[in-house]
C-alpha cells in the first residue's frame, strides 16, 4: 500500500524521466546457468524501463488512488448533491463535476505533492535513495495531511476491526486503516456540508407547494414551479463560489 500511495503522486515525473527508448539490459547467466536482470541504470539511479513500467503501473491505479486518499471524494459528493438539491439530477453532467472535482483537488493537494517531490521523488530518480527508502519518505506527508482530516473515532474503529493496537504515534498509523478511516470522515463532512445547502432550498419546495394546494392547483408539480426560485437564489448568492470556498477552507485553503 505504501508503495502505490508513492506511486500515485510520481507518475508523472517518472514518465517524463524515462527516454523515448528503453534500456537493453544484457543477461549475465550465473554459475547455476540462471538469468538475471539489473534494475539499476547508470551510477545507481533506476533504469528507463523500470521507470516506464512504474509509470504505467501508476496510470491503471491512479482512479482508486484519486478516490481514496485525496480530497476528490468529498468535493465530488458536496457537488452531487448540490445539484440534486437544485432539482438537476443531470446538469451539470458528472464529467464537469469529476473535473472541477479533480482540479479543485490538485489545488488543495499541492503542498503535499511538492513535499512528496522534493523528499522521496527526485531524490529516488537522481539515484541518491533505493525506491524502499523512496516509499518510506514519500508516505509521511500523505499520512500527515490524511491524519489532520481524519476522525479519531472513525481510526479507532478500524484500528480494532484490523485487530491491531492503538498506534502510540502519528508515524505508526498503517495506511490500511487510515485510509478507510479517512474515506469515512470525508463522507461525513460532505453529507453535513451537503445537508447545510439541501435547507434553504427544501424551503422553496414548502412554499411552492403550500401556495400550489391553496390555489387548488394540485395536478401541476410544485418541483416546475419552484426552479427558477432556485436558481435564482442559486445566482443572488453566488453558490458555485460560495460552495467552492467552503470546500477550499474547509482544508486550510489548500495550495
Amino acid at each position: 500500500m505504501l508503495a502505490v500511495a508513492l506511486l500515485a503522486v510520481i507518475a508523472l515525473q517518472l514518465l517524463s524521466a524515462a527516454p523515448a527508448y528503453a534500456d537493453v539490459v544484457e543477461p549475465t547467466p550465473p554459475a547455476t546457468g540462471g538469468v538475471s536482470v539489473d534494475i539499476n541504470g547508470i551510477d545507481g539511479t533506476p533504469s528507463a524501463s523500470i521507470l516506464t513500467l512504474l509509470g504505467i503501473t501508476v496510470l491503471s491505479v491512479a482512479p482508486a488512488l484519486l478516490v481514496m486518499m485525496s480530497s476528490f471524494t468529498k468535493i465530488f459528493v458536496v457537488l452531487a448533491m448540490t445539484r440534486n438539491a437544485l432539482s438537476l439530477p443531470t446538469i451539470p453532467p458528472n464529467q464537469v463535476l469529476s473535473g472541477l472535482a479533480l482540479f479543485l483537488s490538485l489545488f488543495i493537494m499541492w503542498p503535499v505533492l511538492t513535499d512528496i517531490n522534493t523528499i522521496a521523488v527526485q531524490p529516488y530518480v537522481d539515484g541518491g535513495i533505493t525506491f524502499t527508502d523512496a516509499v518510506a519518505l514519500g508516505s509521511d506527508p500523505l499520512r500527515t495531511w490524511m491524519l489532520a482530516y481524519t476522525r479519531e473515532e472513525d481510526l479507532a474503529l478500524m484500528t480494532r476491526f484490523a485487530g491491531f493496537d492503538n498506534p502510540e504515534a502519528a508515524a505508526d498509523v498503517p495506511l490500511q486503516t487510515l485510509i478507510p478511516a479517512f474515506m469515512i470522515s470525508e463522507l461525513r463532512a460532505a453529507f453535513i456540508i451537503g445537508f447545510v445547502i439541501f435547507v434553504p432550498f427544501l424551503i422553496i419546495d414548502l412554499v411552492v407547494a403550500a401556495a400550489l394546494m391553496s390555489m387548488g392547483m394540485m395536478m401541476l408539480p410544485p418541483v416546475m414551479i419552484s426552479l427558477p426560485f432556485k436558481i435564482l437564489l442559486f445566482i443572488l448568492v453566488d453558490g458555485w463560489g460560495l460552495i467552492l470556498r467552503t470546500l477550499v477552507e474547509s482544508y486550510g485553503g489548500g495550495g
